[in-house]
């Protein structure tokens, strides 16, 4: 049970920042975004676990990969298959298929950075507030 409440709490907080983020720079937001978001921040929550001694560069570098092949998964899906039009980088230089970019890929690497700094924080909190 302790593990389910920690990577429920885990998930919700990437949930609500990657919402949030997409809220103050785009404007808006689509609830598949809480997902991914979601998803996003519960898998490097575990991989930076793991990866505890690995440089910072490379934390950023598989979070990059990581959130942005996310993002391509939930974009074809939702915006190719079920043609939902969340979002659309067509417009974007090096674009692969309207749904990711390397400048936002890019981004991710930078923000990747402060997410190894969060997830260190989430352990510890979860880890303390779990102690039964």
């Amino acid at each position: 049970m302790k593990s389910v409440t920690e990577n429920l709490q885990v998930f919700l907080v990437g949930a609500v920042c990657y919402s949030g983020a997409e809220i103050f720079f785009r404007g808006f937001t689509h609830w598949t975004m809480s997902l991914t978001g979601g998803l996003c921040l519960l898998i490097l929550y575990h991989l930076y676990h793991r990866l505890e001694s690995s440089p910072l560069w490379k934390k950023c570098l598989l979070g990059a990969l990581i959130i942005t092949g996310l993002e391509f998964t939930v974009g074809c899906i939702v915006n190719l298959i079920l043609d939902w039009h969340v979002w659309d980088y067509s417009n974007y230089p090096w674009n692969l298929l309207g749904q990711i970019c390397l400048i936002f890929t890019l981004l991710w690497f930078l923000l990747s950075a402060p997410l190894v700094w969060l997830t260190n924080q989430l352990r510890k909190t979860t880890r303390r507030e779990l102690r039964f």
